[in-house]
């Protein structure tokens, strides 16, 4: 399914195949995107560790970042092959690694090179190219620019544009390029207006689902980010308002099936660490969401979360039956719950 309706951000550090399987266990319908993975990575690098996804992740998008044609079109071809759903050329990260590796946001710097990057992508798979862009460098950006560049990367084949509304500060930090730039979220607009044809999705500043909305009546799609990793149930009216989809899971449902995730992924030598991180913020603003935090970050066990969930399990039977209760029992029987996406 290549539903652009609804979308979460590449981030890095943040959006690996764990956080990722977490997001799905709230939202079936939303869009999922990797990390940004360099193109050597993917050629060179361990495939297993940078690529892997489990079928649940569906629909699922490969970020890449590179600057080199036929580097990108073979990393292109490896995620195709791997069974991702989308490619996406990251033309957007301004940091001081991206800039001395020549990739992300400064590619912006020469739209001509990043056509020929885009026309080698394109024409290397059959699922669609995506670029997920800046509106241009240095706040120096204009409407005229940005048009004229969304029409020569779509002239090299691309159909869909991600668009951060904000232009790229090359000498300011990743967190001050999130801050300092106004947002403009009327450009993207504008964009869906002078191309129809094209598939406009809206990225930056989006921190809510009503949000989202509003902007849906005005472009195809919104990219949300920061917001879902510090609260990944953001998104839990997504699926019924959105999608139309008739499913809302409580936070206590998703937090079993994570336990069950968590087992059989210890079972394969995982570090509890690393799925137990991405937990911290289910609970975030509900009551023993500190708690929740606290017991998870100091033990980083499965113990650690057994007690947490033994804690909040009580809590809500002392409060009343929680809505939409999930299952119940042995854990593998979640985790297969999960996997057919209940």
């Amino acid at each position: 399914m290549n539903d652009f309706r609804l979308s979460v951000a590449p981030m890095v550090d943040r959006t690996d195949r764990h956080f990722r399987f977490l997001v799905r266990q709230v939202s079936r319908g939303v869009r999922l995107y990797t990390e940004m993975v360099v193109d050597q990575g993917v050629l060179r690098g361990n495939r297993k560790r940078l690529l892997a996804f489990r079928p649940e992740e569906h629909p699922i998008a490969l970020q890449l970042a590179g600057s080199d044609p036929k580097d990108l079109a073979e990393a292109a071809r490896i995620g195709e092959a791997l069974g991702y759903d989308e490619v996406n050329l990251n033309l957007g990260c301004p940091s001081e690694k991206a800039q001395e590796g020549g990739f992300g946001a400064c590619l912006l710097q020469d739209p001509n090179r990043v056509a020929e990057i885009l026309k080698a992508m394109v024409g290397a798979v059959r699922v669609p190219v995506s670029a997920k862009m800046r509106l241009g460098l240095e706040g120096q950006e204009t409407y005229p620019q940005l048009a004229r560049m969304v029409e020569r990367f779509a002239e090299a084949g691309v159909r869909v544009f991600i668009v951060h509304a904000r232009s790229a500060l090359l000498a300011f930090s990743t967190k001050a390029n999130r801050e300092v730039p106004p947002l403009r979220h009327g450009w993207v607009h504008q964009l869906k207006r002078d191309f129809p044809h094209l598939t406009l999705v809206l990225n930056g500043g989006v921190r809510t689902l009503e949000e989202a909305l509003a902007h849906l009546a005005r472009v195809d799609g919104v990219m949300m980010g920061r917001a879902v990793y510090e609260d990944p149930f953001v998104l839990a009216e997504a699926d019924r308002r959105v999608f139309g989809l008739e499913r809302r899971p409580s936070r206590l449902e998703v937090a079993r099936r994570m336990r069950a995730y968590l087992e059989e992924e210890m079972e394969q030598g995982t570090p509890p660490w690393a799925v137990l991180r991405h937990m911290l913020n289910l609970f975030r603003g509900q009551p023993g969401g500190r708690l929740w935090r606290r017991l998870l970050s100091e033990g980083r066990s499965l113990e650690a979360l057994d007690q947490a969930l033994g804690l909040l399990e009580k809590q809500v039977s002392q409060e009343g039956e929680e809505e939409n209760p999930g299952p119940k029992g042995h854990p593998q029987a979640a985790l297969g719950l999960a996997r057919e996406g209940v």
